[in-house]
């Protein structure tokens, strides 16, 4: 069975940092690329940042770079993603998600909220 479980969603300060984990089982984790997305009430999805299967690549929003970095661990499936300086306008709930492109395997999280509010 596949599961992609977020958790570290928060209430934060603004200013503050938060780090989201997303632990994956059911497949073979080390041959995904995973990505973080985010939804704000009354928003659509968007992409947040991306990391290769490897680690060895990453891609961000403009609107989080420089703050927000995406990490791996393949020895315990997990991928996280390290908010800093964060602001009201990431507010939103975060989702992490799977992809295998050569076999076209997409998994999606539950998601978890993080609120930025002073």
């Amino acid at each position: 069975q596949v599961q992609l479980v977020e958790s570290g969603g928060d209430l934060v300060q603004p200013g503050g940092s938060l780090r989201l984990s997303c632990a994956a089982s059911g497949f073979s984790f080390s041959i995904y690329a995973m990505s973080w997305y985010r939804q704000a009430p009354g928003k659509e999805r968007e992409l947040v940042a991306t990391i290769t299967s490897t680690g060895g690549s990453t891609n961000y929003a403009d609107s989080v770079k420089g703050r927000f970095t995406i990490s791996r661990d393949n020895a315990k499936n997990t991928v996280y993603l390290q908010m800093n300086s964060l602001k009201p306008e990431d507010t939103a709930v975060y989702y992490c998600k799977a992809a295998n492109k050569l076999f076209s395997k997409y998994y999606w999280g539950q998601g978890t909220q993080v609120t930025v509010s002073s």
